[in-house]
């Protein structure tokens, strides 16, 4: 079959001379880690999701340790999260010494499970992290009845999700906290970084505190609110701040989100069309009350054909195809704490036939054919 000329990777980044002359403005001011560009990020980013408040951190791993903790979660508690996500989403349970449960996937979103979270739930169970996987939210309306009725935290993991609707409704105010990526791959950049966003006060102070070591300059707050120069170290946090220069970028980027959607869902659109019909292999299934935001594309091969011999093949052909996700707990540390294959039976089938296809805005419509014509080509060969 016909080779690219120039690989195509699953995901990359967009910045314009928009982006860079940002970055450079701030480089020449007086601000450099925490001014006042972190402020106007929060608030646009709030503004763009509709929620009340939003905290910047250096990362999205950061973002949602800081939710975690705003949430109360403890030494021997319990968190149900899905394991068809990146490590982080249950090590920053860990983090709080607290124990991972994973509940299965839908077979049909690939999403968590609501009827598998409810047989997980026990007395020792503080908070549920749902993931937006590919960026198609998750049932949130099942699972914050089942939260209410058992008392807990909902943290929503939309490293996927940031312009993603859920019955009309951006994600982001969905869940008690909401927290966003902008990795290189992700809607929008900051190089590295992450945000929560929530409408509750109470987790936002925490939230603020926590990234900058527990520390707080709030006159309402600190017992000599006279003294101009006084801070107080009310808690143990982190130093998870971000840089004005990633927010500045933040910024930016934002004003191009739409734009960046619009041509995912485009493209993504233009795969499904060309699959439907291809023997062997079940394009990514979309609930009718969900606009996602597509970060990921994946597509389901049948257990006849060979994944690793079409995945490497599209390698060959300079198409970078990936997979997301192996299930979390099939990892060596997991195994260490005494998980064990076979828990989540739905989620290690959809590991065993994913891969996931190069979708990006940057991506030209010839791109696009390309990678169509390739697997199109390759599992018509393995019939």
């Amino acid at each position: 079959m016909p080779k690219r000329s120039e690989f195509l990777p699953y995901g990359k980044q967009w910045l314009d001379d928009q982006d860079i002359q940002k970055a450079v403005e701030i480089l020449k001011s007086d601000w450099l880690t925490t001014g006042p560009m972190i402020p106007e990020f929060e608030q646009k980013v709030a503004e763009y999701v509709g929620a009340k408040y939003a905290v910047a951190f250096s990362s999205g791993t950061a973002a949602l340790h800081g939710a975690c903790y705003a949430a109360g979660i403890a030494a021997g508690e319990e968190v149900v999260t899905t394991p068809m996500t990146f490590a982080a989403t249950s090590n920053v349970v860990l983090y709080q010494g607290a124990l991972p449960v994973f509940a299965d996937i839908d077979p049909d979103t690939y999403n968590i499970s609501v009827q598998s979270i409810e047989k997980l739930i026990t007395e020792k169970t503080k908070a549920i992290i749902a993931v937006d996987f590919t960026g198609q939210p998750a049932d949130y309306d099942a699972i914050n009845e089942l939260a209410k009725k058992h008392g807990l935290t909902v943290i929503a993991d939309a490293a996927h999700g940031l312009g993603a609707t859920y019955k009309g409704k951006r994600v982001g105010t969905l869940a008690d906290m909401t927290m966003f990526s902008f990795h290189p791959v992700k809607h929008i950049t900051t190089g590295e970084g992450g945000m929560i966003t929530t409408n509750n006060p109470e987790c936002y102070e925490k939230l603020r505190d926590f990234r900058s070591h527990g520390i707080t300059r709030d006159p309402l707050r600190i017992s000599h609110p006279d003294e101009p120069w006084y801070y107080e170290m009310q808690s143990l946090g982190y130093n998870y701040r971000m840089t004005d220069i990633q927010a500045g970028l933040g910024i930016s980027q934002l004003e191009k989100l739409d734009h960046f959607l619009d041509k995912r869902r485009i493209y993504a659109r233009k795969y499904s069309e060309a699959f439907q019909s291809t023997p062997f292999l079940t394009p990514p299934y979309q609930h009718p009350e969900t606009n996602s935001s597509w970060h990921l594309y994946v597509i389901k091969l049948d257990q006849s054909l060979n994944r690793k011999e079409l995945f490497s093949k599209l390698q060959e052909a300079n198409i970078g195809v990936n997979v997301h996700y192996i299930p979390v707990y099939l990892h060596p540390y997991y195994q260490q704490l005494g998980y064990r294959r076979g828990i989540c039976p739905e989620a290690e089938k959809l590991y065993e036939a994913m891969i996931t296809l190069p979708l990006f805005p940057k991506m030209t419509e010839n791109d696009v054919d390309d990678v169509i014509e390739a697997v199109n080509e390759l599992i018509g060969g393995m019939e």
